[in-house]
């Protein structure tokens, strides 16, 4: 089983909202910095957003769209995603990292952990 299971995926229309989940199992979230990451066919997999003990970050063109969060109750990372855009279209991973704990960067590499991602499909 993978230590990070990623889900709330799927087809939704333009100006609309999911929120991806990543979960997980074997390993305690709250001592990880979790990442979001997204790959769109034919591109390069671009870091989206991060949440640390100390810090969050954004991808510029998911500023103000994107929420990150944790519930540590559920062992749970959330992307809330809002005001969707036919450009984020892509399969969205998350990856977690004991090494980021206090500060993350999805510049960072290599991640502990991956899930195995989950399409995201944005389009009337």
């Amino acid at each position: 089983q993978l230590p990070l299971v990623e889900s709330g995926g799927g087809l939704v229309q333009p100006g609309g909202s999911l929120r991806l989940s990543c979960a997980a199992s074997e390993i305690s979230l709250d001592n990880y910095a979790i990442g979001w990451f997204r790959q769109a066919p034919g591109k390069e997999r671009e870091g989206v957003s991060c949440i640390s003990r100390s810090s969050t970050y954004y991808l510029d063109s998911v500023k103000g769209r994107f929420t990150i969060s944790r519930d540590n109750a559920k062992n749970t990372v959330y992307l809330q995603m809002n005001s969707l855009k036919p450009e984020d279209t892509a399969v969205y991973y998350c990856a977690a990292d004991r090494r980021q704990y206090y500060y993350c960067s999805v510049y960072a590499a290599p991640w502990d952990y991956w899930g195995q991602g989950t399409q995201v499909t944005v389009s009337s």
